[in-house]
Formats: C-alpha cells, structure tokens, sequence
C-alpha cells in the first residue's frame, strides 16, 4: 500500500499524530518494508481495526475472512494469474456482480483491470490483508508453483528445438515460438517476479548446457531456478518481439525498449542483445520509477553534506559534479538535486544518455551519437534556449567539459556525473583532460563521491564481535571502538537469506574553498588537495562507511568492499 495514503487515513481517523505518522513514514521508506506491517507489528492497532479504519475511508463494507472457504465455481471466475497479480480473492457473485477483497484495496488501478479482464461489476469489501494474501496461496497457488505449472506445459507442449548454427535457423520459426501461450506466460511471469524483487537487472545468459536467468537486487546478482536449456532460444526471441528488435538478427548487437504495466505501474525495460559462443546474452535493466527515491532527503546524507549541497543547488552559477563507478546512484542523486529545484520560475534542461527518468517540468534530451546528437552538441544548443539550470548525464571529453565549464562561467548551474574514485581525483582528471585549473578553479562549486552499500536486514539482524583481523583492515584497533556494538545479516526469507536488504549511500563531499581553489590554480596532485580537504574538515568515503558500521545499518565488509 501507499505508505503517504496509509499515513494520511490514519491521521484523519484520529488514530496517529502527525508526528506519529511522519515517524512511521521514516521508517517505511528507509527499510523498504510495508506500511501496514510496521503499523501492526507497533501494535498501534489489530489486523481488524486497520481494514474498519480503510473501509470506513472508502466508505466500503469491512469483513473478518477468518474460516471463510471459498467454492471453487467461485475461485474459477478470477484466473489464478490475475488473482495473484492484483492479490484478489473472490468472496461472492451474483448475477454479473462479483464481490471481492483486496490485499491492497487502496490499488484502484486493480479494481479498473478487474472490471476490464472479468467484464464484470467489482463490488470490493475490505478484509485484514493478512487474511487476504493466506487466501490467495491457498487457493491459487504461489508464484513458485505458478513457474512449475508454466514449466511442465512448455515441456509438454511441442517446442520445436533449434539449433544455433545460422543455417539452420528458421525466423518463422522462432517467430511462432516467441508467440507461443506458455512462452509468453512464462516471460511475464519472469518480468513481474524481477519487479515486485525490486530487481535493477535481470540477465538471460545461454551458456552450453544450461540458461541460466539472473537477477541483480541491490547490487547482488542472484540466480533463479533455471529453464531447461532448450528454451533458451524462444525466451530470447520472446524478449526481441516484445521491444520489436530484428528475430532473424543474431549476429551483431541491438538495443530496444519494452514498456510493460504492472499493477498501477508502468515499468520500462530497457534490453541490450549480444551475440555469444552459445546464443544471445540479453540483458533488461528495469526502469522504475516508484522503486526510485528522487526526493534528496531521502537519500539520507549526513546533515552536513545535505546543508552545504542546498547552498549549492541554489547558486546562480557555478558547476557541482557527482562521481562514483557506474551503478553507484550518481543519476538518481542529481535527479533528488533537480527535483529540489523543479519550480514554475526556473527552465531546468538535461541531456542524458539515455533518459532513464522522466520529470514533469524539465525538458530532457536524449544523446543519440549515431543521429549526430552528442553530450557536446547539445550543451551548445541548450544554450540557445534561455535555461537556468543543465543537467550534462555525463562529462566524457574535453570539449563537453570545456563547454560545461563556459556555461557556469555565463550565468548557469551545471550539473554532471564523471567517473572517479573519489572527490579529488575529480580535479586531477577534468586537468589530465585538458581543461585550464583557472578555469576549473573558477567554476567549480563542489564534488560530491558516492558508493552504496547494502542495508543490514532489520528482521535478522545480530549483534557480533569482529576479531582482530578484520578491525585492522578498517584500520582500527579493540581500543578505537570501545563499547560500540557491531551487527550483520543471519539471512532470512524476507532477505532471500542474504542478511542485506535495501541499500544505503556513503557520501564524500569536497567543498571548493579558497585554499582548494588555490591548490587547483597551481596544479597540485589530487593526493595533496585530499590531505587538504581532510584537514579542513573532509569526511572521506571510508570515516562514512565507518559511520553506518556504528550505526548498526552496514556491515565491515560492505564498506571494506567499496572504499
């Protein structure tokens, strides 16, 4: 559910304090986890009590599934996918009218699919949700047994096995296969599956014997129950048909884009093809917008950091870099930045390669190198069009970064991400690229580094002793850390048994002082304008990570994996 509606509700029913439910949303959106278990497991009010207070809101009839068992003519109106898919149990019909409950019933997207698929009227009544979701698995099954059902009907069905080899590769062929009932089930299942894991990729990776199908949740990549291999091919021409790529093309790499609607969402997928030694490699990176945070005080920066960049975000002018390896959320932090300032009186335009997010408000561009549409090129056009505010996806060569440069320099705030190991080493690669350090110096306002680790698991968290060893690789010894206490992940069912879930950034923020800019004019090495900026008050990457370690949010070897 929402956690924002739920919240709401429950304030305008008397239930929770403002200050309650704004504690309350704190934690929903920092550990990911449903609203509705955090509200009962604080015992604030029963599994009851929490659907009167919804159905009294929706002004709907509340009811206790305790014992109830529904016919099976009942459970044959709602196909077991959709019951799943929308989490609805039948619980009456009359006539064309059908009663149901909802695990969400504040999903009105749900009832609108409902009325659309069934072609019936949806009549919802609000049950404890609990009871809904037992219901549901009881009767329809979960989704693991949903794959063994889809997996024995493509081994029963007649799947015609073909080869690799070129010559004997039929398009038409492979072209009715793709469009076969199971295999397309079978997709669908794999795709809402990666969603609801709040996945970022999922890999389709033919090797001889075995497919092997991957997710990457939290930077981790995890992988499924594989397909029996022969399937390889008519999955991987399922996927080219949805984003309308070339079936009969295995040669050479494509790239194409898949829009899918999942409950109230609509997910982009973007797919990348490449020919290996036993098949076609695709690749789904999984656009999702709820799933992304693009609010910056929910990114959680040390108050400090997140002060200084407020300053910064509303310069008239000026240039502020986001660096970190490729994955390391340097996007999704600029986006919280030009969110911040997305208002009615500011022209905010972006150039991005390619848009991952699209913003009401600001005008984005995607880089298309092959149509002659560059980073640099489209500096120069932006310009021509009055704005305030750039966002550069990012800063490649010297001439985007020379361009960049001149923009801050005439009156604008640049935006951009480049790759490096940390704040400094920033200044040391725009020199090494060709830029001026005077008109580096003059332009540059801050450089934020960023990683992010994974999030201890709050249902199997433990506290622990690390030995000697592993303190020492943090470059602390038993007396630095005294009474604090240390924590990690036994691993449980609600964290796929890895102990991490949900992931937390660590931040580095070089501010451009006077002396900074001093050293930059006179081409110091990166190492002395660190040891600088650490003595001004730097908090480097690693005195981060060692924060969340006392915190109890991270691991040691979380921290000592990325800085």
């Amino acid at each position: 559910m929402n956690p924002h509606q739920v919240i709401d509700i429950f304030i305008r029913s008397g239930t929770l304090t403002e200050a309650n439910g704004e504690e309350l949303l704190v934690e929903a959106v920092n550990s990911g986890r449903p609203i509705e278990e955090i509200i009962l497991e604080q015992g604030i009010v029963s599994g009851e009590a929490f659907a009167q207070i919804i159905a009294t809101e929706l002004g709907v009839e509340a009811v206790d599934l305790t014992g109830f068992e529904p016919i099976p003519a009942l459970l044959h109106l709602v196909p077991a996918g959709t019951a799943r898919l929308n989490e609805v149990i039948p619980l009456a019909a009359s006539g064309n009218v059908l009663t149901v409950a909802l695990g969400n019933p504040l999903d009105t997207q749900a009832l609108e699919d409902l009325r659309f698929t069934l072609n019936r009227e949806i009549v919802l009544v609000v049950a404890p949700f609990h009871q809904v979701r037992e219901l549901i698995r009881t009767h329809y099954g979960s989704e693991e047994t949903s794959m063994e059902e889809i997996l024995q009907q493509l081994d029963s069905a007649d799947v015609t096995l073909l080869d690799n080899e070129e010559e004997q590769f039929n398009a038409a062929a492979a072209a009715a296969e793709a469009n076969a009932t199971p295999i397309i089930r079978y997709v669908d299942l794999i795709l809402d599956r990666a969603v609801q894991a709040q996945a970022s990729d999922i890999h389709f990776e033919p090797f001889e014997k075995e497919f092997k199908i991957r997710y990457r949740v939290d930077g981790a990549l995890y992988e499924m129950e594989p397909p029996p291999r022969h399937l390889a091919l008519p999955v991987t021409s399922r996927l080219k048909v949805m984003a309308n790529l070339n079936i009969a093309e295995r040669r050479v790499p494509q790239d194409g884009r898949i829009q899918r609607q999942i409950g109230d969402k609509i997910i982009d997928l973007r797919v990348s093809c490449l020919p290996t030694q036993f098949g076609e490699s695709v690749v789904l990176r999984v656009l999702d917008r709820s799933a992304v945070k693009l609010d910056l005080e929910t990114l959680q920066m040390p108050e400090e950091i997140y002060e200084y960049i407020l300053q910064i975000i509303e310069k008239p002018n000026g240039i502020f870099i986001v660096c970190g390896p490729t994955g390391s959320g340097k996007t999704t932090t600029l986006y919280a930045c030009l969110n911040k300032i997305n208002t009615i009186d500011s022209k905010l335009l972006t150039a991005e390669d390619p848009v991952e997010y699209e913003i009401d408000g600001i005008l984005q561009v995607p880089i298309n190198e092959a149509a002659g549409v560059t980073f640099a090129g489209a500096l120069r056009a932006f310009l021509r069009q009055d704005p305030d505010r750039i966002m550069i996806g990012e800063t490649r060569d010297l001439e985007t970064a020379q361009i960049a440069i001149q923009a801050s320099l005439t009156g604008h705030l640049v935006f951009t991400t480049l790759h490096a190991n940390d704040s400094t080493g920033v200044v040391s690669r725009l020199v090494d690229m060709g830029v001026e350090p005077f008109m580096l110096s003059a332009s540059l306002e801050g450089v934020l580094a960023q990683r992010l680790v994974r999030r201890i698991c709050i249902k199997c968290k433990t506290p622990y002793e690390p030995d000697e060893a592993l303190l020492s690789r943090l470059g602390l010894s038993p007396y630095d850390i005294g009474d604090k206490t240390f924590y990690f992940g036994k691993g449980c069912t609600d964290c796929n048994q890895t102990g991490y879930k949900g992931r937390k950034g660590l931040y580095e923020l070089l501010k451009v002082s006077d002396p900074i800019r001093m050293m930059i004019n006179e081409r110091s090495p990166g190492v002395v304008i660190r040891q600088k900026a650490v003595e001004l008050g730097m908090k480097t990457l690693r005195d981060d990570g060692l924060r969340c370690i006392f915190d109890g949010v991270t691991t040691i070897e979380e921290v000592l994996k990325y800085t």
